[in-house]
């Protein structure tokens, strides 16, 4: 029998495989089986953790803006001021607003004077 020198397709396959876990340690990046395992895994990790991350900036932004509205007013929070954002229509989203608390508290005061009005 003559010998059968077998396709390229599985090697181009394990070798893909191998650059996307070339960074992980061990048997994670050498042993084939492993490498799907933890390919599978970090895909997880990455598609929960790309809600998380939209969760933890929503509450760092919501945090920012809390501290310096109190910072600049005594009795005014974070909801009464976005409760009277909403009231006259400015429609400023929390990222912003948080920019703007850190780089120019005295913008965010004027806009804070103006709602009150």
């Amino acid at each position: 029998m003559t010998r059968i020198k077998r396709g390229y397709v599985a090697r181009r396959r394990r070798t893909k495989m191998r650059s996307f876990v070339s960074t992980f340690q061990g048997a994670h990046s050498k042993i084939t089986r492993t490498i799907t395992q933890q390919k599978i895994r970090a895909w997880f990790s990455a598609h929960r953790d790309r809600g998380r991350q939209k969760r933890d900036f929503r509450r760092l932004w919501i945090t920012r803006i809390n501290a310096v509205i109190r910072a600049i007013r005594v009795s005014y929070s974070y909801s009464k001021f976005i409760h009277d954002l909403h009231k006259k229509q400015l429609l400023l989203n929390r990222k912003i607003i948080a920019q703007i608390g850190i780089s120019n508290q005295n913008l965010l005061y004027m806009i804070s004077n103006e709602i009150i009005k």
